[in-house]
Formats: structure tokens, sequence, C-alpha cells
């Protein structure tokens, strides 16, 4: 049993795959560690003993000078979970293990060019090693409150840092600076605000139209998130420029959207099965 958890352990230092999942989605590994864990959580009490007694063991081994050696995978590791004394060996590998496939996903976002994809990738996962260990009692008495509420925690972080690097960027078009001169609307700046506001909301929705988020709450969340960050922003710009422009034509031409069709739009991001031109299958 040992030797099953140091090559899971293993497994996971050695997993260095560079192809990033498609859409941001959870990746294969997360899937498999967290349902291996499920699994293992299960037989806790066995394990525990099992660990225990191949502690003392290697204790009394190193006591004799004996050769043999069951690979202790905590030697020569200095990680903050491992310092403490009220840890068993058994939750030692098993926060090892969590510490390894966090390590791993890390680097692995950062295989995305996209840094909002590289939070969405890793709000995926992290989501869903969340739920994993939410369902299982064993697990989760196992990793404690404190740990939870720090990957809670991160998980939050990753979403403040999409928004920023997304909406944030969008709402950069719908600043108020340099649009009032002598008291009268510069319209020809008023316009390129327009346009690229229309041009950068066109490429976000074409793009993370096909990101994936397959957890439902999860993809709540962000599209409620976003459409309260855009959506009374624009709305209020909307109503204080669009009547700048002559009715008709020029009005079409650069209000493209109504507040209640970037909704629509929103609605739409993450679901991973946009068209080439970004809309929605039917």
């Amino acid at each position: 049993m040992v030797s099953i958890f140091s090559e899971l352990e293993n497994s996971i230092q050695g997993d260095s795959n560079k192809t990033p999942v498609p859409g941001g989605a959870v990746h294969p590994l997360t899937r498999y560690i967290m349902n291996y864990l499920k699994y293992v959580g299960e037989y806790r009490d066995t394990l525990e003993q099992v660990f225990r007694e191949h502690q003392m063991i290697e204790r009394a081994d190193s006591a004799t000078g004996s050769d043999f050696d069951c690979q202790n995978p905590q030697a020569g590791q200095s990680n903050h979970h491992t310092s403490s004394n009220k840890l068993s060996p058994f939750e030692t590998h098993m926060i090892k293990v969590m510490d390894l496939l966090d390590s791993n996903l890390e680097g692995k976002s950062r295989l995305y060019k996209d840094t909002s994809l590289s939070s969405i990738f890793m709000m995926n996962n992290g989501r869903y090693i969340l739920q994993k260990i939410k369902g299982s009692p064993e697990i989760n008495s196992l990793m404690g409150d404190q740990w939870y509420r720090k990957r809670s925690s991160d998980l939050r972080q990753y979403h403040k840092n999409y928004q920023r690097e997304t909406w944030g960027k969008l709402l950069q078009c719908l600043n108020h600076e340099g649009l009032n001169v002598n008291g009268k609307v510069n319209k020809p700046i008023l316009k390129e605000r327009f346009k690229s506001f229309n041009a950068l909301f066109d490429e976000i929705h074409k793009t993370q139209s096909s990101w994936v988020i397959s957890d439902d709450q999860l993809q709540s969340e962000l599209r409620v998130s976003i459409s309260n960050m855009v959506i009374p922003a624009y709305r209020s710009f909307l109503g204080r420029f669009s009547q700048t422009f002559t009715p008709g034509r020029q009005t079409e031409k650069y209000v493209k959207y109504q507040p209640e069709e970037i909704e629509t739009d929103i609605d739409e991001l993450f679901d991973g099965n946009a068209t080439p031109w970004g809309r929605k299958k039917l």
C-alpha cells in the first residue's frame, strides 16, 4: 500500500504533458486523482493502521541499521503540512498528494497564453477538487476546515483575476475621460469608444463561448457576476451618450448592442459549443 501511494505521488510529479486542455476544462489528471482519493477515503481506518505499522517498521529498521527501505515519501520535505506532529502518516501522505496536484495544476495553467483562460482552468479544477472533497466525509474531515477555506479563497482570487483581465479591459472602453470638451461631447472620441467596446465584446464573446465550465453552479455564478459588472456600466454609458448620435443609421452604426443583448450574449459564455462566428449552436 505504501508503495502504491509512492507510485501515485511519482505519477503526479511525472505528468509533464505540455498540451493544455481545450477550453480550460477539468484536467484528466484531476479527475483521476480525486476519484482515486475518494475510494481511498472509504478505507481510511484500515490505511491509517497500515501506514502507522509501516512507520514503526521503518523506525525499527533505522534503529538497527537495516538496509530495508520502503521509500519514505516525506524524507527531505519541508512542506508546511508535514511539520506538524499531529498528522498521522496516512494524513501526511494524503496532504502531500493534494499539494503535488496543486503544484502540477499551477504549472499546467501556465501553458495557456491567455491569462483569463488560465484563471478559468484553475477555477474549473479547483471547484472540481472542492466538490469531491465535500462529497467524501472521510477526506473532508482529513483535510480540515482550514484547508477548505484556503482553497475556497484561492478560487475567489482566480475569479477576481479573470474579471479584471477580461471585463476590466472592456469597461475601460466606457471611460468618460476626455469625452467632454468645453461642455460638449467630443463626438470622434465617443465614436472610437463605442467602436472599441463593440470590437472587444465581439472578440470576448467569440472566444469565451468556446471555453468550458462544466459545473453548473460555477457557470451561473460567473455569468451573474459578469452581468452585474458590465450591464449597469454599459446602460449608464448608453443613456448618457447615445443621444449624441443622429437617430437612424449613425446610431445603429455605433450603438451595436442594447443592454439586453449584452446580457443574452453573456449567458452564452462557457458552453464550449460556439460556432466559428462565436454564436451559440442551435
